[in-house]
């Protein structure tokens, strides 16, 4: 029982981690039909300036607001430089933001060097609680809390606030929005700039949890981010939850029963769902 709740524990948080970066990818698309392959450059950037905040000023706070600050300049860059001319094309934005992806990911190795580095996690969040047999890691329940305070403040701001009808009203018909005088394009850069910031909070907490940081690793978060977007249903914030929690879980149980499957069950995942319910398990469109 107690192997159960240490893979429970560890999967969620693996689950939380994604859904932070996937959750950026499904408002980006669920509002602007934007397909963003370089929204893993923005998470691992996240995880770079984190890092290097944290080691300037020893305040994981500090920290996580520099994250970011620079997820949304990058974000701002993105949707202005990359995405504003490939608007309704999705075989351009998938060529440029795949081009973009690499353009970040090399920058990374310009700015703070082609060796990994390590990241630290914060004292107050360092060590475990022992329940029994039970060992609780810290710095993983935190990512967990995290995760479902982030979920819940998007869905109080979708759902009860006019900027949360904005956004819907946008999904379901960006036109009828834009003919009420709503500037659609200005809610478009601040949906990507929103999107960008929770990719680098992503980035930003998952460095200490992996204890390492590389430049590539957004590209490998990104098609981990991807894959839940499409079993959660392109589009829905409550799917890409769910779909990041089945992701997490399943990688932790099977990495340690099975460990040769570890890697292919988040793709046998996807295939299953788009066997059965090729819309995804729910949906923001019919």
């Amino acid at each position: 029982m107690e192997l159960i709740i240490n893979l429970l524990i560890n999967g969620l948080a693996t689950g939380m981690l994604i859904f932070l970066l996937a959750a950026g990818l499904t408002l980006i698309f669920g509002l602007m039909d934007v397909l963003n392959f370089a929204h893993g450059g923005l998470f691992a950037w996240g995880a770079f300036s984190g890092v290097w905040f944290y080691g300037l000023t020893n305040s994981f706070t500090i920290a996580i607001i520099g994250a970011i600050v620079t997820g949304i300049v990058l974000g701002f860059i993105t949707e202005k430089l990359i995405i504003t001319p490939v608007y309704g094309n999705h075989i351009q934005q998938i060529l440029i933001t795949l081009g973009f992806m690499i353009v970040l990911s090399e920058m990374l190795k310009v700015v703070f060097g082609p060796n990994q580095i390590a990241a630290k996690t914060p004292p107050l969040l360092s060590g475990s609680w022992e329940l029994g047999e039970v060992i609780i890691i810290k710095y993983r329940l935190f990512i967990i809390i995290v995760g479902f305070v982030i979920f819940g403040i998007f869905q109080f701001i979708l759902k009860r606030t006019k900027i949360g009808l904005i956004v819907r009203a946008g999904v379901m018909n960006k036109e009828m929005v834009q003919a009420l005088g709503i500037n659609i394009k200005q809610v478009f850069l601040y949906v990507f700039m929103v999107g960008a910031a929770l990719a680098a909070l992503g980035g930003v907490l998952m460095a200490p949890y992996s204890g390492v940081i590389y430049a590539e690793m957004g590209m490998e978060f990104a098609i981990l981010a991807f894959i839940v977007v499409v079993i959660g249903g392109m589009g829905s914030f409550p799917g890409s939850l769910l779909a990041a929690i089945l992701v997490g879980l399943a990688g932790s149980f099977m990495a340690y029963y099975v460990p040769a499957l570890s890697l292919a069950v988040n793709m046998m995942l996807m295939a299953i769902v788009l066997i059965f319910r090729p819309q995804g398990l729910f949906t923001v469109k019919g």
